[in-house]
């Protein structure tokens, strides 16, 4: 035993930092290597939680073999996803999911079962000794440093993704903090058989490992080539994209604006999605005199520097732009003759606690309507995609009708593929065909009418507002799995039901649909990249620090106030919606931004560092909270029906309930913790609330 490692701030620290570090690990490599999982990253996080929540309440019980245990279950998951080659198969007429072909895929949802279970069991060793940590110490210096740990945790993993380090190097950071986890504790005989095991799940990991394999921010990238000589791209085992020669055979859409208008030409042109850069080569060699290629990957775009048989991204006409399109599109000052939405449909969503996928906010109304703000006056807005679906062709060609006021120009190509296209150029045609090639009529779709997507809908997979049967399966599956699971905890550990509490509980559900909403809307204003979908998690772990400090630094004994300033700054933001604020100067946006998205946010630590700081039970009311929390990330889809806003009216009914809970005049009120807040008021003076002893177990 090392004792600075013994120390217990020191250990809440690391195990805090551990947690938040193998928990992006784990969900960052899995959907990485089963197939389509990435679609359904919210369950792992779900998972997270669950585990958290559950080895808090274990360690109640004691936690000496936790880090024992915890690196033969990660063996066990490198070993499954290694060995298993698993994938999951999806099917649905109303929901699309990008990549998925009739033979992809062909195992049924115990994989995700499975897969959400071991997490589940992997998080719940690991997060065992915080409970006996949290409750060592006052509970907001406790609470400190356990955020203090996930921001390092956080800004660890985000370093190393964003530098492109493997797997193997992730793997190995997280042994290195399993060994200094177990430096600070009494070391035995069973030690070892938890070094063998970390050993081998990192050697596991090393020997799957493709040396010629890419790891970008957003991606695991395979490339090969084939017989035709084309270089071909896959994205977490699925094919993505290819680099086609200009002169060589490939997909009709690709020239098609050139069929429908020939002899046009296109002086200033934008590739939003230019990817390896197939649709930028194109354009040069139709004539265009500058390329803006925006693309959101930097890994993908690299290949096609170095690997495009045309090398379009070394031609002086081209400038290469790293950033999210709507982003690009929000802060440039260009007009161009023909902008082209190149193929993207990313296969990941922009963060694990939101259905957003990376391409969400460009193919919205209001997206359009800025491409139409950027388009000259003979400019034209093309579009094209495998859709594989008529009402998404349709939903589609109504989106656009809807924002440049006349019909556009459709065709499809057996009902799969399809090109669409409006602007000045098209409406100047007054619903005449063009000079060129033909046009299809817009399929006929019946009932129920696709639903256009919107920025605070940004749904265009889906046909309509639902939430899908196979969610609702798995999502009751899993919830009832935790009920059972959280019970027999209880049981195991001695844990009365009366130690449960109700109010950490409903805080958690509130404050992870809070920081969904939060992230969604930063997404909208300042694009999908990982650097801000990064630094906006650092934002709201940084105003948690802020409660924190407020609640030490200024006791107060009623926390009306803070529930005050939370459900005004909810109304405000409920009533001032995050596309209001897309104006110019930036500075100005982010600032009315941070404000109106943060406030809730703050206010929210407040109160909840306001309970937590007069519990005498720290470990419950932390597993109470992660526990809502895992709710919470269930919750999260009913955005797939009512959109991101009104998730804030969820979200003040939440926290309306978290104060009856609150509140010892009310039926409903947590027991435990009202009973403390009516402790004599002599005793708060004589022996802070912070310094009591804790509770034994």
């Amino acid at each position: 035993m090392v004792p600075f490692l013994a120390r217990n701030d020191v250990r809440l620290l690391l195990t805090s930092g551990t947690i938040l570090f193998v928990e992006l690990l784990l969900i960052r490599w899995i959907p990485a290597n089963v197939r389509y999982i990435g679609f359904f990253s919210n369950f792992l996080l779900i998972a997270s939680f669950l585990g958290i929540g559950l080895g808090i309440l274990l360690g109640r019980r004691g936690a000496r073999f936790s880090l024992v245990v915890f690196p033969v279950l990660l063996l066990l998951v490198v070993a499954l996803i290694v060995r298993a080659e698993l994938n999951i198969e999806i099917a649905s007429d109303s929901e699309l999911f990008f990549g998925l072909d009739d033979d992809a895929a062909n195992t049924d949802y115990g994989v995700l079962l499975l897969v959400v279970g071991l997490v589940t069991a992997v998080m719940a060793t690991l997060a065992m000794p915080l409970g006996p940590l949290l409750k060592s110490m006052p509970p907001l210096r406790a609470y400190a440093i356990d955020i203090g740990g996930s921001m390092a945790g956080i800004a660890g993993f985000t370093l190393l993704s964003a530098a492109g380090t493997p797997p193997t190097v992730w793997f190995t950071i997280a042994a290195l903090l399993g060994g200094l986890l177990l430096l600070g504790t009494r070391i035995d005989a069973w030690s070892a058989v938890g070094v063998v095991a970390m050993v081998a799940a990192v050697a596991g990991v090393a020997v799957q490992a493709d040396r010629a394999e890419i790891w970008s921010p957003y991606y695991r990238i395979n490339h090969y080539q084939v017989a035709d000589g084309k270089t071909h791209i896959n994205v977490n085992g699925i094919p993505h994209q290819a680099m086609h020669p200009v002169d060589a055979p490939k997909e009709e859409f690709y020239d098609q604006v050139y069929r429908w208008f020939p002899g046009k030409t296109y002086e200033r042109v934008l590739v939003v999605g230019a990817g390896s850069g197939s649709d930028v080569a194109l354009a040069l060699a139709n004539g265009a005199q500058h390329v803006d290629a925006v693309e959101i990957d930097p890994a993908i775009q690299q290949l096609g520097i170095e690997l495009h048989p045309n090398q379009p991204y070394d031609d002086p006409r081209v400038t290469r732009i790293i950033n999210d399109g709507r982003a690009y599109l929000r802060t440039t000052d260009q007009r161009y003759d023909l902008v082209i939405f190149a193929l993207p449909d990313s296969l990941t969503l922009v963060s694990t606690t939101a259905n957003v996928r990376l391409e969400s906010f460009l193919f919205t109304e209001q997206a359009f309507a800025a491409v139409r703000d950027h388009l000259t006056d003979d400019g034209i807005f093309m579009l094209y995609n495998y859709y594989r679906e008529e009402w998404l062709i349709a939903k589609l060609a109504a989106m656009l009708e809807d924002s440049f006021g006349n019909p556009p120009l459709v065709q499809t190509y057996g009902g799969v593929k399809a090109a669409l296209a409006n602007g000045p150029a098209v409406a100047a045609l007054g619903g005449a065909p063009p000079p060129g090639d033909a046009v299809d009529p817009v399929p006929e779709v019946g009932a129920p009418e696709p639903r256009p997507a919107t920025d605070d809908w940004p749904f265009l997979y889906l046909r309509t507002g639902f939430v899908a049967d196979y969610y609702l399966i798995l999502l009751g599956v899993i919830l009832a799995a935790a009920v059972g699971a959280v019970a027999l905890a209880a049981r195991a550990t001695g844990t009365s039901a009366r130690r449960f509490s109700p109010h950490f509980f409903v805080l958690g559900i509130a404050f992870l649909l809070l920081e969904t909403r939060s992230l969604v809307s930063f997404s909208l204003l300042f694009g999908t990249t990982w650097l801000v979908n990064a630094l906006a998690f650092f934002a709201i772990l940084a105003s948690v620090l802020l409660a924190i400090f407020v609640n030490a630094r200024f006791p107060v004994r009623r926390p009306h106030l803070f529930y005050v300033g939370l459900f005004v700054s909810l109304a405000l933001a409920f009533l001032v919606p995050p596309e209001s604020l897309l104006f110019e100067p930036a500075w100005l946006r982010y600032a009315l931004a941070a404000g109106l998205a943060f406030a809730p946010v703050f206010f929210a630590n407040l109160v909840f560092s306001f309970s937590f700081r007069d519990t005498r039970t720290a470990d419950m009311a932390f597993a109470s909270n992660l526990l809502g929390a895992m709710v919470g990330g269930a919750l999260e889809y009913l955005a797939l029906i009512t959109g991101y806003q009104l998730l804030l009216l969820v979200v003040a009914a939440l926290y309306g309930l978290a104060w009856l809970f609150a509140n010892r005049f009310r039926m409903l009120a947590d027991r435990e913790l009202t009973d403390e807040i009516a402790t004599d008021a002599t005793e708060r003076r004589v022996t802070p609330r912070q310094q009591l002893p804790p509770e034994p177990a």
